[in-house]
């Protein structure tokens, strides 16, 4: 058998979007004859949405297969199979045999071209027959998928699939299934809307007396008693939805430490709401009142930054502020060295001046405390060893003190990164994407900056958006997008229309735990250092091709990381939050 290649590819005339799907499972380097060595697994909701709409509308589909060599699979919205039906035991046999099984996940990077994978991937209804199937045990069925789109969110709920041996092929099968998932959607919708009934009638129960702290979350709706407004900020909500996203299925209530935005340290009970999908949370605070006001992150934070700052200037030893463009390191470096005289190099004029100019600067005897050069990064071999002299230690020589900027160490050439090597002080800034949880406050203090009369709520499904956008340009684009905001409107409701179009649509994200998180990070630096080559990417990572391409789809990391760094961010922000700025 040929391994296909480009070339072959080109050569076989498939449909267009059967051919993108080839490449895409030859670029994930799986082979055609690989087997489907998939695991099933059974930690979903039996109990869930998607298995109480479409039940109905399967067990009428299978009346109607009945007698036939049909079958038809029901995925959920992580391409797994949740359910089988078959109009005979012909096709149920030969499923088991190829593992095509409930538990079993169908993903194109391990399981190439079929009617789930693709669907999943393009989000639209995909024909699979016969021969266009990627891997080779495949190939003697043929297949049509459907995707099950959320009428309230837009957002995938499923994939639906008729499938069949290839020579019982029929064009029919296409209108069939449509009719099919148009029902299971409709079915969605009105479940949704009774969910949330069930949803509310649990909170209501638990709620009782008001004075327990309960909050109810489900998709696109938070409810919750006064004693857990006191407890929980906006983006709160976010983190207990999702730890209640990685609990273990079936229905069973679990108990958590968790840690909110206010630093404070609670125990959660967490107790899933049969049929809504969605969670009632109690919260219990051992450590103190219910009445107590706790102090917020971000003022502690800003008291031990000041404390900080000034143990660096009372040192004065050299001292390093890395981060991503954007992050706020000239306005850090201008806070640490806050009240002294400044001698700035900017290190795009030096390079433009040369070596004659750096050294004349460096020695030059205008009073200045403080020595400020910035990007070092951009600094050639023969600037550094002239910037190098500055880090000599300042006792007994009365020079200035030593402030440099520079972007994420790791990422540094040599020479720069042998010179921040000398500062062992660092202020190092993470990059936006890694404090979604603190969205709102920066959205608030930034409107306050720009324009202090404006009086503004940011809606719910705005900081959604705002959240799941990767943020290549940090702080600085977070501030060009309030100020398109701003030129709009001064007052009201901010809704994801206001926001400039690459931003009004979010995508799906999830709560990334804090191995995952850094397993996000130590992948999306590899592939910005291998310029997003895959190939040198797994090899430094030690990992093969196929296992890099499967981390990147669970982490959901889209593979163009020199270009901008990709969502999820590790967090989101609560459906119900609000911002206002005045």
């Amino acid at each position: 058998m040929r391994v296909p290649d480009e070339s072959f590819i080109a050569e076989s005339r498939l449909r267009p979007e059967i051919s993108q799907s080839w490449r895409r499972s030859l670029r994930s380097g799986l082979r055609p004859d690989a087997s489907l060595d998939l695991t099933p697994r059974d930690d979903f909701d039996r109990r869930g949405r998607l298995l109480i709409a479409a039940a109905p509308v399967l067990d009428q589909v299978a009346q109607e297969l009945d007698g036939t060599g049909f079958g038809i699979l029901l995925a959920d919205c992580r391409a797994r199979i949740v359910a089988r039906r078959f109009g005979g035991t012909s096709l149920e046999s030969a499923f088991d045999r190829a593992g095509v099984v409930v538990g079993s996940q169908f993903l194109e990077e391990t399981t190439g071209t079929n009617s789930i994978a693709t669907v999943f991937e393009l989000r639209r209804g995909v024909t699979v027959l016969g021969e266009e199937h990627y891997i080779e045990s495949l190939k003697t069925f043929s297949c049509y998928g459907h995707p099950l789109i959320s009428r309230m969110t837009g957002r995938l709920e499923g994939v639906l699939d008729i499938s069949c041996p290839a020579e019982l092929s029929n064009p029919l099968l296409a209108p069939f299934l449509t009719r099919a998932a148009r029902e299971i959607e409709q079915r969605l919708l009105h479940g949704a809307r009774e969910a949330e009934q069930r949803l509310l009638s649990a909170y209501q129960n638990a709620s009782i007396g008001g004075r327990r702290a309960v909050a109810a979350l489900n998709e696109g709706v938070v409810m919750a008693s006064a004693a857990a407004m006191e407890l929980l900020s906006p983006s709160d909500h976010a983190v207990l939805r999702g730890i209640a996203g990685e609990l273990p299925s079936r229905g069973r209530s679990a108990r958590r430490e968790v840690e909110l935005s206010s630093g404070r340290t609670v125990v959660a009970d967490f107790r899933p709401v049969p049929g809504t999908g969605g969670i009632l949370v109690e919260i219990h605070d051992p450590a103190e009142p219910r009445t107590a006001v706790p102090r917020g992150r971000k003022e502690r934070t800003s008291t031990e930054q000041t404390r900080d700052f000034e143990r660096y200037r009372t040192a004065r030893r050299p001292v390093l502020v890395s981060g991503e463009p954007g992050s706020g390191r000239t306005s850090t470096a201008a806070a640490l060295t806050e009240g002294l005289v400044v001698r700035r190099l900017d290190a795009v004029e030096l390079v433009r001046t040369g070596t004659a100019d750096l050294a004349a600067r460096l020695t030059a005897d205008d009073g200045a405390d403080v020595v400020l050069v910035e990007d070092i990064q951009l600094l050639p071999p023969e600037l550094v060893v002239q910037a190098a002299r500055l880090l000599r230690p300042p006792a007994g020589h009365g020079g200035p003190w030593t402030v440099l900027t520079s972007a994420p160490v790791p990422r540094l050439p040599s020479e720069p990164a042998a010179l921040a090597a000398r500062c062992l002080t660092r202020i190092e800034l993470p990059p936006l994407r890694a404090r979604c949880e603190e969205l709102p406050s920066l959205i608030v203090e930034l409107v306050r900056r720009l324009r202090p009369d404006a009086r503004l709520r940011f809606t719910p499904g705005t900081l959604e958006a705002l959240a799941a956008h990767p943020w290549p340009g940090n702080l600085h684009e977070l501030r060009e997008v309030l100020l398109h905001v701003l030129d709009h409107r001064s007052a009201g409701d901010v809704t994801p229309r206001d926001l400039p179009p690459a931003l009004r649509v979010a995508p799906r994200v999830r709560r990334l735990s804090m191995l995952e998180r850094a397993e996000y990070e130590t992948i999306v630096a590899a592939l910005r250092d291998c310029a997003d080559n895959k190939v040198h990417t797994a090899r430094r990572l030690g990992m093969s091709r196929a296992t890099l391409y499967r981390r990147m789809r669970a982490l959901g990391i889209d593979g163009n990381a020199t270009a901008a760094p990709p969502a999820p961010a590790p967090g989101t922000v609560s459906q119900i939050a609000t911002v206002t700025g005045r």
